[in-house]
């Protein structure tokens, strides 16, 4: 009996030691075989210096050029993830300008500092008039009728004005009962360029000349031209537009009016809504409106305005009223012109004020003249210049050594509340 229990129990156990024995060995060849064919199911690609571990049913051959082309496409795709490059303060003054319909350029500076602005006077160029009978027979050198180092300051300027005191046409008659009456011909609107002029003024009294199509074609001419100009258009809302420019990150703003002629039914016409003139401002609002916008949208404001009495030096009501109206409304700097005179230079409520240019290139009188050299930078106005000049001999030339100081003290002599050093930079207090 017992013997039976024995062996029994030693089969049972025989048997549980061959199952045991079996799975073990079960166990053992499928760790073996998974390693083997995971090891086998892994390769290694090598491929010019590249190493990529892959597995076998999804691994192909891959070139590194075929890499490159990834790396590519992933850092097209990080960039079109990243948000757009920022503007500069210029581009965004651009950009808003344009936006807004602003009648806009950008400047190119010479100087990252500093933007060089330069002021002259009256010029003529009707072809029954003296000066370009001059720049005729001198075989039409514009060197010839204004010297060659004015020249070089006039072209070296970031930017060069000029009060337009004429109309570009051929057609049209003379106003009725007008003493004087200016028109040249469109073709010598070269001149302008030969003497690297940027921006005419057409806000004064000789615009209308030869009529509203005397007035429109000079628009044209200049718009054709490529020259800017301001003070004048085919309705009132074109006359009053500023020019603005962006040079540096700062924008500039030229705004330019006429008081000529004084009477109540002038022989130039203002414009209106729907027709064609120059900006009228003996009734001041229009010019305060423009004014206070141009502050709003600008960082510098100019006004460049036609007011004074004719060959009278001294001011006269309606600029010392004017001016203070004006400096007090957001121009930054006040230029004039017409009085076909140098007038004072003056501060009214911290604005300097150049009452009048006088003319530069006019007439065949002797006469003073000047350059005005204003220069900007990041905070506003650096410096103001008085460059003495004089028309003389149907020519207008630099004044230099004694003939050039004696100019300057002259410009100290009426202007009692600046002074003006050797070469003619202008300090106010």
């Amino acid at each position: 009996m017992r013997r039976s229990v024995f062996r029994r129990a030693f089969k049972l156990a025989s048997i549980f030691v061959g199952v045991l024995l079996c799975v073990l060995l079960a166990g053992g060849i499928g760790l073996y075989y998974w390693q083997d064919t995971n090891e086998k199911n892994m390769i290694l690609v090598r491929d010019e210096g590249e190493l990529l571990n892959k597995e076998k049913e999804t691994v192909e051959y891959i070139r590194a050029e075929d890499i490159f082309h990834i790396e590519e496409i992933e850092e097209v795709e990080e960039k079109d993830a990243m948000t757009e490059p920022k503007e500069s303060r210029g581009e965004q003054l651009l950009r808003k300008a344009k936006e807004k319909g602003q009648t806009v350029y950008e400047l190119a500076a010479e100087s990252a500092e500093e933007i060089t602005l330069l002021f002259a006077g009256d010029v003529l160029l009707d072809s029954e008039y003296a000066v370009m009978y001059e720049y005729r027979r001198r075989g039409r050198r514009i060197d010839e009728v204004i010297s060659p180092k004015l020249l070089e300051q006039m072209h070296d300027a970031d930017l060069f004005m000029v009060n337009n005191e004429f109309t570009f046409t051929d057609r049209g008659e003379p106003l009725e009962g007008k003493r004087f009456t200016f028109r040249a011909k469109p073709e010598d609107v070269s001149v302008l360029h030969e003497m690297g002029v940027d921006i005419v003024s057409v806000a004064n009294n000789h615009a209308y000349d030869y009529g509203e199509i005397s007035l429109l074609d000079t628009l044209d001419t200049l718009d054709g031209a490529g020259i800017a100009r301001v003070g004048a258009g085919r309705n009132l809302e074109e006359a009053m537009r500023p020019v603005y420019y962006v040079a540096n990150d700062y924008k500039i703003a030229i705004v330019s009016a006429t008081q000529m002629e004084r009477f109540q039914v002038p022989d130039t016409k203002g414009a209106t809504e729907n027709d064609a003139g120059v900006f009228r401002c003996m009734d001041e609002e229009n010019l305060v409106k423009v004014l206070e916008e141009a502050k709003q949208e600008s960082d510098y404001v100019i006004l460049y305005i036609h007011w004074g009495t004719e060959n009278q030096e001294e001011i006269d009501w309606w600029q010392e009223t004017q001016s203070e109206v004006y400096a007090k409304a957001g121009a930054d700097l006040i230029i004039g012109g017409h009085p076909h005179v140098l007038q004072k230079l003056d501060l009214i409520k911290g604005v300097p004020v150049v009452y009048s240019l006088g003319n530069f290139w006019f007439n065949s009188k002797t006469m003073n003249t000047c350059l005005m050299e204003v220069v900007l930078n990041g905070q506003g106005l650096k410096s103001l210049r008085f460059i003495p000049c004089i028309q003389t001999e149907k020519t207008t030339r630099l004044l230099e050594g004694a003939e050039g100081e004696a100019l300057l003290q002259h410009m100290r002599d009426i202007s009692p509340n600046v002074s003006i050093d050797e070469e003619g930079y202008i300090f106010f207090g």
